[in-house]
């Protein structure tokens, strides 16, 4: 099983677990997040976020998925990123964090493929046409 996890500017990471979990509903395996404060020292930072992800890593790998790339979280990643071993993938949102975590048995490839296609895929702009295919209130 693929571990995952997030890091993310303060606690943006744990409520989308927490999101995560309802959808699921339950506690996921091998998912932990590292929040980033404005005030944390990036440097600093390494040591612990290397070992969540040794932590995280069965042998078959750690998807790491940041909030924004460019930014401390996803600079962190990037000194980590070892291919085959950890992969990064920056723009983290709920439909993201469902679809890894629904592929997670996948190689790393595979589950940050489809990583990528559910972030993209659950952007969505809502017109009232989308609204009268899905509503059911």
């Amino acid at each position: 099983m693929i571990g995952i996890l997030i890091i993310a500017h303060g606690t943006l990471g744990d409520s989308l677990i927490h999101c995560a979990n309802h959808v699921f509903g339950g506690p996921q395996t091998q998912l932990l997040q590292f929040g980033v404060a404005v005030n944390d020292i990036p440097a600093t930072l390494l040591p612990q976020v290397r070992k969540l992800v040794g932590e995280l890593d069965s042998g078959n790998g750690v998807l790491i998925l940041t909030d924004m790339y460019g930014a401390t979280p996803s600079n962190l990643a990037c000194r980590l990123v070892e291919p085959a071993r950890v992969e990064c993938v920056a723009g983290v949102n709920l439909p993201m964090l469902v679809r890894a975590l629904t592929y997670r048995n996948e190689p790393l490839a595979t589950v940050a493929q489809k990583a990528l296609s559910g972030g993209r895929e659950g952007v969505i702009h809502i017109t009232q046409e989308a609204c009268d295919v899905t509503a059911r209130y």
